[in-house]
């Protein structure tokens, strides 16, 4: 991997992994538009976790505020229940918990077919027009003023794990999932990037002690660029999906998904 393809695709990640149009069919797309040959799950799960740090950097706060909140349920065993009812941060750290119970489901059921996946495209083409219908359909919940829970963030989850197909975007199935459940805006986009952190955490935890195992270093250095750069544009993503969420805008990002989509199946069928 040259460096220059290195900060491309780290890019298109830290980009595309916020904006609700699917980072990993990107990804897909455009390795196989420029020819690339390159190991994608390493690379993939390094830039992803230059996009964990987007979203530490970004939720710092309520990053902390979560911390505090599962110290203050845990350190006393005996009033774990009282906590969950009385303190807010700890039970939404238990939805975070409860929301990657479906995709570790369907990654062991499915794992195959998951991964062979990223090697055709068309089919990375045909998820963005099912992830444009997503988008669009967040019209038929204009203003939605609830909160996350237990059921919300089971079903949360089991979008996250079908955003393991490439052109299922990740982030936009799971905030679509919160918003139809009539999760508020602002709560359903930070449960959307913060439920990802631990998921991305410990893939990136895994794949570094594979690298170090096996000594395979030498793509190492245009790895880190493709890292870094996908940290500083997904800071920037994060801010920009917050305000079109906010505003109600999401469905504009469904008319991307199905030109992209659409050319994709165009070229590779």
């Amino acid at each position: 991997m040259t460096w220059w393809e290195a900060a491309l695709l780290g890019l298109i990640q830290g980009i595309t992994e916020f904006l609700p149009v699917s980072s990993s069919g990107h990804l897909v797309l455009v390795q196989h538009l420029l020819g690339l040959e390159i190991d994608s799950i390493t690379f993939e799960v390094f830039v992803h976790f230059g996009t964990v740090l987007s979203i530490a950097t970004v939720y710092r706060v309520r990053i902390l505020e979560i911390v505090r909140g599962v110290w203050e349920g845990v350190h006393r065993p005996g009033r774990i229940v009282g906590q969950y009812r009385g303190n807010g941060d700890f039970r939404f750290a238990i939805f975070i918990l409860l929301s990657m119970i479906p995709g570790g489901v369907l990654y062991i059921l499915f794992r195959e077919p998951l991964e062979a996946a990223f090697s055709a495209p068309h089919i990375t083409a045909g998820m963005l027009l099912v992830t444009g219908a997503l988008l669009l359909l967040t019209r038929i919940r204009p203003r939605p003023e609830g909160n996350i829970s237990e059921w919300k963030a089971l079903v949360t989850g089991v979008a996250q794990g079908l955003a393991m197909i490439p052109g299922i975007s990740r982030s936009g199935a799971t905030i679509c999932a919160a918003l139809y459940q009539n999760v508020r805006p602002a709560q359903a986009v930070a449960f959307s990037f913060l439920m990802s952190v631990p998921v991305i955490t410990g893939a990136t935890g895994i794949e570094a002690i594979r690298i170090a195992q096996a000594g395979d270093i030498t793509n190492l250095l245009p790895i880190l660029l493709g890292t870094l750069v996908a940290y500083a544009s997904g800071v920037w993503a994060i801010r920009t999906v917050i305000h079109f969420v906010q505003r109600g805008n999401l469905a504009w990002f469904a008319w991307y998904c199905f030109l992209v989509g659409g050319l994709g199946l165009w070229w590779w069928l």
